[in-house]
Order: C-alpha cells, then structure tokens, then sequence
C-alpha cells in the first residue's frame, strides 16, 4: 500500500509517518520509485502500536523507540512483548529502590505465588501506596491488599482472554495496551458504582 493508504487505514496523518520514518520508529517501506514506497500490514501493525504507545500511555518519541528496539529483541516472546509494552517491565536494567514497604509488596506477591519480575513498577506503586495510607494514619499492611488481588487475578483472566486468537506479538501488545489503560477509568467508574449500591443496601432506607 501507499504512504496515503497507510495513513487512511491507520488514522494517522502522512506528515506523522514520515516523522516516525525519519526517526527511525517505523521501518523504511520497500522503495518502488525515487520518492514512493509501499508499505505492508507489518507496517499497519507498528504503526498502530506506535499510536497506542505515545498518545494512550504518554510515551515519548525517545521512550517509545527505546520500547519499539525492546519489542524487536524478544519479538517471539509474547509474554515479554506485553510487559514491555504496557509498562511491567522495564526497558532498561536499572534496579529499583528497595525499601521495607516494597518487602513488604514482595511478601504479598509470594504468598499469592505470582510470576511478577523483581523489579517490576508496579510493585514500588503498591509499596508507595501503602507507605501513602500508613502516614495518613490508615492501618494497612500487605496482607490487607490480598482480597483485592484476588479479585485482580479474575481481571486479569478477562484481559488475557480479550487477546485470544492474535497470533501477531505486535497486534497483541497493541490491543492489551488498549484494553489495559482504556478500561482502567470504566473498571474506576464501576468500582463506585459499586460502592454506591453497597452503601444503598448497608445504609439506605
């Protein structure tokens, strides 16, 4: 396809993908004049991925190749392309600060027997929080999250689930990436909803 067919079929403008073409994100098309190339479903795919990257999760341009080389090193490893895409891993090998919340979080995570690499973000966002709540007074500790990472592991199922039948690593990071930070605000919205109807039952009249 052309550059102006890619643009229709991706939503993106021809000015953007020559940008991204300059800059090394989206793989040159195969050349079939001195100024006109084709360009293949690959390209639609990492495009659309590209999008997803920068405009849902906020990635720089700088960050989003460093995301797009990552992809390419473990391309056959859909388990490693999700947690790079969305986040879970991290693109570079810095170690993570450890502190006595995050062993705390580390705990948690073998108790639940959870596959969740060491330096995973997320579990310095939970360490965080509960340090957040101890110094507003709230009494928690790791164990008051396991209720609530069971109810995650079920979330999690109905995520993975939404990626059956996509054999393309780049089409599945795409539609996860989507499906994690677009849902997130729903599953916030149903959750008080929730507690609104809980409240109704407990204390209405």
């Amino acid at each position: 396809m052309r550059i102006s067919e890619l643009s229709r079929r991706s939503g993106v403008s021809v000015t953007t993908i020559k940008y991204y073409l300059r800059e090394g994100l989206l793989p040159p098309g195969r050349q079939t004049a001195a100024t006109q190339a084709d360009y293949d479903d690959q390209h639609l795919r990492r495009l659309r991925l590209i999008r997803a990257l920068t405009g849902v999760r906020g990635l720089s341009v700088a960050t989003t190749r460093e995301v797009l080389d990552a992809l390419g090193e473990h391309g056959d490893d859909t388990h490693r392309v999700l947690g790079l895409a969305l986040g879970a891993i991290r693109v570079a090998d810095d170690p993570a600060d450890r502190t006595a919340d995050t062993a705390e979080v580390d705990a948690l995570v073998e108790e639940l027997g959870w596959q969740v690499h060491q330096d995973a973000p997320a579990r310095a966002v939970l360490a965080g929080t509960l340090a957040s709540l101890r110094c507003l007074g709230v009494p928690v500790d790791g164990r008051t999250l396991l209720p609530y990472a069971r109810l995650a592991e079920r979330i999690a199922v109905l995520d993975l689930d939404q990626l059956g039948g996509l054999d393309d690593p780049l089409e599945a990071a795409e539609r996860a990436l989507l499906m994690t930070v677009l849902l997130e605000p729903a599953l916030m919205a149903l959750r008080r909803m929730a507690q609104e109807n809980e409240s109704a039952l407990r204390h209405g009249g």
